[in-house]
C-alpha cells in the first residue's frame, strides 16, 4: 500500500442500489461464547494459522505458493462447506525484464444452501497475501501475514453458528426457495467470502501499473462477469454489499480511521464492538494497546476530506463498492523493513483483532443465539467484569441503512 492521499473520485453514478444491510448485535454471552483465539492457531512458530504464513511469498515463487496451498488445505480441512475459487492472471513488471508474472486470487465463499450465488449479497472479507520483493527475505508479518491468519479465524469461529442458523431457518419456512414466507427474509440471501489478494506490493516502486495485481485483475473480472439470467445481482461486483479491506495489523496501539463516509455505519459497529470486548474484558491488549483502536465513531460527515490510502480497495471502489478500510494511521514502524516478522508481533494485539474480526462477521450474520461453544471454554469473570449467563444485552435486531452514493468530492 501507498502513503495517505488526496484522492479526487470520478463522478460515479450508483452502480448499485443504496446500501441496506441488516445488523443484529450480538449478546454479552454469544461475544463471550466466541471462540478464543489460541497459541494453537497464532504461535509464530508452530500456529496453524499464523506460522505458514510467515514466510517470504513473492508472487511467482516457491513460498508464494507454499501459502496458497495452505489457504487451500485450511478451507479443505476445517471448512468442507465452503466453496473455494481461484482467479488466475499474468503480468510483467518492472523487475521482470519482459517475462510475465503470475498472480493468483483465492477467495472461498458461503451462501446459504436454497440461494443462487447471483441472489446473494456478500461481506467480503480481503487481505493480500504477497509480500514485498525487497529487502531480501522480507516476511511481511503485519503486511499482512496477520490479516490472513485473521481472517482464517473469524470464519472458522462462525461457521458451526452459521450451519446451525440456516438449519433454524429453512425448519421455519425462513428460506428463499420459494416454498414458504420467508422469501423476503433478509437473511434468506445474506453470504460471506473470504479474499486473498496476490501481488498488492510493488515490485519496484509504487505506480497505478506496479501495485495491485491481482486486485485490478480480479474487479476488472468480476465487473465483466454477469451472473445467469433473472439473477437478483448483476456481477459478482454487485454481490459485494460490504468490501473489509484488512492491512498493516498486529503492531500494538493501532489507530484506524473512519476513511469513507457511506460506511461509516460499519466503522461506528466494529467501533462498537471493540468497546464492548474490552468493557467486558475478553481483549488481552489491554496493557500493550490500551487505547482505543476505532477512534472516530462519531465523525461527522462534513469531517470526511477524502484522505485515504491506496490499497487493494482502489479497484473495487473505483467501480461503486462499498469499502470499510481497516489500515492503521500512521503505519507501524515496521513497515516495508526487515523487523516486520513473527518477533516483532504483538501477540496480545494479533489475538484481539482475531476476536474482533470473528464477532463483526457474527454481527453481520446475525448469529444472536446459534454460537454455542462449551460452557467451560467461555471466560470466568469476577465483580465488575461479568458476562451474564442468563439475560444478555443489546439483542435487538435492527436495519442500517447506509446515507446513499454520494459523490466524495476531494483534491488531488
Amino acid at each position: 500500500m501507498a502513503p495517505l492521499f488526496h484522492f479526487l473520485l470520478p463522478v460515479l453514478l450508483p452502480l448499485f442500489p443504496t446500501l441496506t444491510t441488516a445488523w443484529t448485535d450480538l449478546s454479552d454471552e454469544t461475544l463471550a461464547r466466541l471462540p478464543n483465539p489460541s497459541d494453537a492457531d497464532f504461535d509464530i512458530t508452530t500456529g496453524t494459522l499464523l506460522s505458514p504464513i510467515l514466510i517470504p511469498r513473492v508472487p511467482g515463487s516457491d513460498g508464494s505458493l507454499k501459502v496458497f496451498r495452505h489457504f487451500q488445505d485450511f478451507f479443505a480441512t476445517k471448512l468442507p462447506d465452503w466453496k473455494v475459487s481461484t482467479q488466475n492472471s499474468t503480468s510483467t513488471t518492472p523487475t521482470s525484464g519482459g517475462m510475465e508474472i503470475p498472480f493468483v486470487n483465492f477467495y472461498a465463499t458461503r451462501d446459504p444452501p436454497w440461494a443462487d450465488a447471483g441472489d446473494v449479497g456478500r461481506l467480503v472479507l480481503a487481505a493480500h497475501y504477497d509480500s514485498k520483493s525487497t529487502p531480501e527475505g522480507f516476511i511481511g508479518a503485519t503486511d499482512s501475514a496477520v490479516p490472513c491468519a485473521v481472517i482464517m479465524h473469524a470464519a472458522q469461529a462462525v461457521d458451526e453458528a452459521l450451519t446451525r442458523k440456516w438449519e433454524d431457518m429453512r425448519a421455519k419456512g425462513l428460506v428463499g426457495d420459494g416454498l414458504g414466507e420467508g422469501d423476503g427474509h433478509d437473511d434468506a440471501y445474506r453470504g460471506v467470502m473470504i479474499l486473498f489478494l496476490d501481488g498488492e506490493e510493488a515490485f519496484e516502486s509504487w505506480t497505478n501499473e506496479d501495485s495491485l495485481y491481482g486486485a485490478r485483475s480480479l474487479a476488472e473480472t468480476w465487473e465483466s462477469t454477469p451472473h445467469i439470467a433473472l439473477s437478483t445481482r448483476k456481477n459478482q461486483l454487485s454481490s459485494i454489499d460490504l468490501f473489509l479491506l484488512l492491512d498493516l495489523l498486529g503492531s500494538k496501539s493501532p489507530s484506524i480511521p473512519s476513511y469513507f463516509p457511506t460506511t461509516h455505519w460499519a466503522y461506528t459497529h466494529m467501533s462498537l464492538l471493540e468497546s464492548r470486548l474490552r468493557r467486558q474484558r475478553h481483549f488481552l491488549s489491554h496493557e500493550t494497546s490500551p487505547h482505543p483502536w476505532f477512534f472516530e465513531p462519531r465523525k461527522r460527515e462534513k469531517h470526511f476530506n477524502g484522505m485515504m490510502v491506496q490499497d487493494d480497495h482502489m479497484p473495487f471502489l473505483a467501480r461503486g463498492v462499498e469499502v470499510l478500510h481497516v489500515i492503521p494511521t500512521p503505519f507501524p514502524r515496521v513497515w516495508h523493513v526487515m523487523e516486520d516478522d513473527g518477533a516483532h508481533l504483538d501477540m496480545p494485539t494479533v489475538k484481539d483483532w482475531a476476536r474482533l474480526m470473528a464477532a463483526f462477521l457474527a454481527g453481520w450474520l446475525g448469529l444472536e443465539g446459534f454460537v454455542e461453544a462449551p460452557l467451560e471454554v467461555m471466560p470466568s469473570f469476577g465483580d465488575g467484569g461479568g458476562v451474564g449467563r442468563g439475560v444478555g444485552k443489546d439483542v435487538t435486531s435492527g436495519a442500517v441503512r447506509g446515507r446513499g452514493r454520494g459523490i466524495l468530492r476531494t483534491e488531488l
